[in-house]
């Protein structure tokens, strides 16, 4: 009775504990990648509850059918031989709960790495994000524009964020609207994203990075395609350039603020992608590149020869 009373408090206390907590972000989606991962998260919850429920109903039942009785001491039980439908069902059930499991998985992942089916008939827009230690940068080639620390979308159309880094391995996650990819030095990776809600969702690294991985959050400020057209063109009117000198000092500054550029650093330092895949893309191979534009091309921050490669890329 005293055990069943102190179980009774902590299930209690648990209750009251878990009425505080805030809604989980992955299960608040607001885009349709982040509600088929809400979906499938679910139905696996679902599906272990089920299981655990099971093998629950199984362990008391046997605690009591077998429990130890008041037999004399030479009693033997009658010897009983294996059921082979018994033996059928515990080995098909795992494998049924496997395969759902499976087709479930694959067809979701499928379904997250394409552009959301509703939206396959729109072009894309295309952002590049790159991280540094710590902080990221967020460049719109079809603006002309760069954000750190915070980007802005428009809602009701899909968004191909396109990931890499300047430094060690991080990854690029906004749980409300999809799950995590990782960006790396050498390579580009892609994640489609699409915001139905307006609103401002959090955005972070989700792999550790080192000392700064804490300070590694943005803010993902989803309006309506008006408001996102104002933006630009005001950031496009009141914005200073990203030059070369000012992109370096960004890289080698650990933590900053928020910070808008009208011009992007894509058309002096391309993204490791096509003829620039493979490359070392870390702080040091950065320096080396910026250094070598510099002396190769003084002033070609305002020339157009990078942005004409890079547009190739998106169009």
């Amino acid at each position: 009775m005293k055990r069943r009373g102190l179980l009774l408090i902590a299930f209690s206390a648990l209750l009251v504990f878990l009425s505080g907590c805030n809604t989980l972000k992955v299960l608040d989606p607001k885009g349709p990648v982040a509600k088929t991962q809400s979906d499938v998260i679910i139905f696996s919850i679902i599906t272990m509850a089920f299981i655990l429920l099971v093998v629950y109903v199984l362990y008391v039942y046997m605690l009591t059918k077998y429990r130890a009785s008041k037999a004399a001491p030479d009693y033997e039980p009658p010897h009983d031989e294996g059921k082979t439908w018994l033996e059928i069902t515990w080995t098909a059930f795992p494998l049924i709960i496997v395969i759902i499991l499976s087709v479930v998985t694959i067809r979701s992942t499928n379904a997250v790495e394409a552009v959301p089916k509703d939206y396959q008939d729109q072009k894309p827009m295309i952002i590049y994000a790159a991280s540094s230690n710590w902080k990221w940068h967020f460049s719109y080639p079809e603006e002309g524009i760069e954000t750190v620390n915070y980007v802005n979308i428009p809602t009701h159309r899909p968004v191909e964020f396109r990931l890499y880094a300047y430094g060690p391995i991080t990854s690029f996650w906004v749980p409300q609207l999809g799950g995590q990819k990782y960006a790396m030095s050498d390579m580009v990776t892609k994640l489609n994203l699409v915001a139905e809600h307006e609103g401002s969702f959090v955005g972070k690294n989700a792999n550790f990075s080192g000392e700064g991985f804490a300070h590694m959050e943005f803010e993902v400020l989803a309006m309506n395609q008006k408001e996102y057209d104002k933006w630009v063109d005001e950031v496009k009117n009141t914005a200073s350039e990203l030059t070369p000198d000012e992109f370096q000092t960004l890289l080698d500054t650990k933590f900053v603020g928020r910070k808008t550029y009208s011009s992007t650093h894509l058309t002096f330092l391309p993204p490791p992608e096509g003829e620039h895949a493979g490359h070392n893309h870390g702080d040091s191979a950065a320096k080396s590149e910026l250094d070598q534009f510099q002396i190769d091309q003084p002033g070609a921050e305002n020339s157009g020869g990078g942005e004409t490669e890079h547009s190739g890329h998106n169009h």
